[in-house]
């Protein structure tokens, strides 16, 4: 699993493979947390993988997407909502972590400036606070429009909710002809509490926290409800302006309060990052007493001329950083250890709490990860929280990671029950009984029932429509779940009898809620158009755990046809033997993904499953190219080392297009080693083996004109 291996380990092909897994990810966590106002995972969460992208994107910068996450500010504007497009873009910031990323900043700063580490050089600290951003336009003093930041350079247009704000002014007297003004709009601790009891009292959604409460207040189509929300707004910075509010940070914050904006009082200036670090700390020691949420400490460039100078890099800019706070800790007692399996399998335990209020949300539930955890150790076998195991009666500290999802950070081994016994993790799935278990490497143990398993039978229906896989026109994501639930479909064999079970009879598909004759039929029409399905497709439509796409056509390619495939996955059963050596000599598929395939196939209940579904389908063997005159059809091809005339993905594309087969290994079935500077021990192998070695230059000759 690309997602676990270390960015310093991926190979091209898997940073891609991460890219991609990272890109949509991220793109859902963008519009989960701008566009919906309903986070989907923390901000200390989202804050790893924007760093995980970053960093594979240094090492591998000929990958970077064009929907790169790193381009990327906010979410686009809802449904509802006009569009505003920003005079000035408004950007995100980096982050800080630790006193030493914050030192960092500060050398990168001087360095680019070209001071000094002994040059004065200062900057302010403002508290970082957790709402919504706004800009306001002002025009001859007067508020003519107020927008949200959406994804940098278009916002929604709130402006009418804005006016129901009692800390944003409606005129302003001695401002500029032309002013923004940029701030959080946000909800202090009382408010919040105050609004969901009346939100409960009336039946209606409560919030999970004051930024959502003052997110969803302000993006009210009907601004008479963010009239009745009490929002507050602080002021912290500017857009487009004609003339300067001053020479400085500090100035122009000062400036914005003496023109009746409400800023807050722990902004300070700062010389150095000895003092940002200690007003952070002073900070961070008010922190629950503020009556609002904050999650941690701006520091800005204080001089003006030197922001201009040091700019904005795509979605940041270089004279701005955030210093992120370590999330907040509370004391309670563990009830229950609950397993719950999800989607790909992976059964997660969940300590249910006696509910404690941890940054001003109540909490009764918080992970415990995977079994290690709850034993007090990491994936890698390093002790943690002292190697203090996990039991249900333990009195635990809660932390909320991110201020979002909440972890167990200490157990009081003092107020330990005397009764209170080791937890025991299940070694088979709770859900549906199949063996629960835990590949080498893996840190999560995992259901193996697969298709059969309910908690994984839905998302794997909904992968199996998908595009890429059988892409079924108008069964989508919606309709499986809805058609699951119902009973109508529980495993994708049952998508291909759907038309004789329900075409016909008293309870039909026309007779559905949304459905009609022309949409039922074309629905039958479109399942019996993919009955004939090319192999590769439907290896990535199983949903089998590590393989993907690519991987998929690699399998078909080797392999040919489904016959022939099966029959190799009963003979690597014992993953050993001339079977599992070929499936693992395939170039791009390794031991991990190799032993997920096999177990699949030898699971009793997921391939009778397949067995089901294959009865439906013309499986059409993959196609293979034309290689009547290829020097190298039929021949299995190893390349290793530095190949310096062309990239180890072209050469072994064009291998395959000659009819060869590509491996990463070198065996006694090896008929060519194509060996480049730095070949190693495949070279050495090859020769011990008598295999016919060729430098890259005579690779080429060999292939010229192919």
């Amino acid at each position: 699993m690309t997602s676990q291996i270390e960015v310093e380990a991926l190979d091209e092909a898997q940073a891609k493979s991460e890219l991609a897994r990272l890109a949509e990810v991220l793109a859902e966590a963008n519009a989960a947390y701008h566009t919906d106002d309903a986070p989907e995972i923390s901000d200390a969460e989202y804050d790893t993988l924007k760093r995980r992208n970053a960093e594979i994107e240094a090492r591998f910068p000929q990958l970077k997407r064009s929907d790169s996450p790193s381009e990327q500010v906010g979410a686009p504007v809802a449904e509802g909502f006009s569009k505003v497009r920003h005079a000035v873009s408004m950007l995100s910031l980096a982050n800080a972590f630790d006193a030493e990323e914050v030192a960092e900043f500060d050398a990168r700063i001087r360095k680019y400036l070209g001071l000094g580490p002994e040059a004065h050089l200062a900057y302010t600290a403002e508290p970082k606070i957790d709402g919504l951003s706004l800009s306001l336009r002002y025009e001859k003093g007067v508020l003519v429009q107020a927008a949200t930041r959406g994804d940098g350079a278009v916002g929604e247009n709130v402006t009418a909710n804005a006016r129901t704000i009692a800390d944003i002014p409606h005129e302003l007297k001695d401002a500029p002809d032309l002013l923004e003004v940029r701030g959080e709009v946000y909800m202090s601790h009382a408010d919040f509490a105050a609004v969901n009891e009346r939100q409960s009292a009336a039946g209606g959604k409560t919030f999970a926290n004051p930024r959502n409460a003052a997110a969803g207040s302000l993006r009210q189509l009907d601004a008479e409800i963010t009239r009745a929300r009490p929002l507050r707004f602080f002021a912290y910075a500017w857009g487009a302006l004609s003339a300067p509010l001053a020479e400085t940070q500090k100035g122009a914050i000062d400036r914005l309060e003496a023109l009746g904006f409400a800023t807050n009082p722990l902004t300070a200036l700062c010389d150095g990052p000895d003092e940002m670090i200690a007003h952070y700390e002073k900070i961070e020691e008010q922190r629950a007493t503020l009556g609002y949420d904050i999650d941690g400490v701006v520091y800005k460039v204080d001089d003006l001329a030197l922001q201009d100078r040091l700019g904005f890099r795509s979605t940041t800019p270089r004279w701005a950083v955030a210093h992120k706070f370590a999330a907040e800790l509370a004391w309670t007692r563990l009830e229950s250890i609950d397993i719950q399996v999800g989607r790909t399998g992976a059964l997660s335990p969940v300590a249910r709490l006696q509910p404690v209020t941890v940054g001003g949300v109540v909490v009764s539930n918080a992970t415990l990860h995977n079994e290690d955890y709850i034993k007090g150790l990491d994936s890698k076998g390093a002790e943690i929280r002292g190697g203090k195991d996990v039991r249900v009666g333990d009195w635990v500290q809660i932390y909320r990671a991110g201020d979002v999802i909440p972890k167990v950070a200490d157990v009081d081994l003092s107020k330990r029950p005397d009764d209170a016994q080791p937890f025991i993790f299940p070694t088979t799935c709770p859900e549906c009984g199949s063996d629960a278990i835990r590949e080498p490497g893996d840190a999560v143990r995992r259901c193996t029932g697969g298709l059969i398993c309910p908690a994984q039978a839905v998302e794997k229906l909904k992968h199996f429509v998908a595009r890429g896989a059988f892409d079924i026109e108008g069964l989508g994501a919606k309709q499986v779940e809805q058609f699951y639930q119902d009973g109508w479909i529980a495993e994708p064999a049952d998508i291909f009898t759907l038309k004789d079970r329900y075409g016909t009879g008293v309870q039909q598909l026309k007779n559905r809620e949304g459905w009609g004759p022309k949409s039922a039929d074309k629905l039958f029409e479109a399942i019996d158009d993919k009955r004939k399905i090319p192999m590769s497709r439907l290896l990535f439509a199983l949903g089998i755990r590590h393989l993907g796409e690519a991987a998929s056509n690699l399998i078909a390619l080797h392999y040919g046809d489904w016959d022939s495939f099966e029959a190799a996955m009963a003979d690597a059963r014992g993953l050993s033997g001339p079977a599992w050596d070929d499936l693992i000599g395939v170039d791009g598929v390794g031991s991990v993904m190799a032993g997920s395939l096999v177990s699949t196939f030898a699971q009793e209940a997921e391939r009778a499953s397949i067995d089901r579904l294959v009865a439906h389908l013309t499986v059409i063997p993959a196609e293979r190219p034309d290689t009547a005159d290829s020097p190298v059809a039929g021949k299995t091809v190893v390349f290793t080392g530095t190949l310096e005339k062309m990239s180890r993905a072209e050469a072994k594309a064009r291998a395959e297009r000659l009819g060869a087969k590509v491996s990463g290994s070198v065996s006694a079935k090896t008929d060519l080693l194509v060996a480049g500077p730095g070949a190693g021990s495949k070279a050495k192998k090859a020769a011990d083996l008598g295999i016919e070695t060729l430098d890259e230059d005579g690779w080429l000759a060999l292939i010229d004109g192919k």
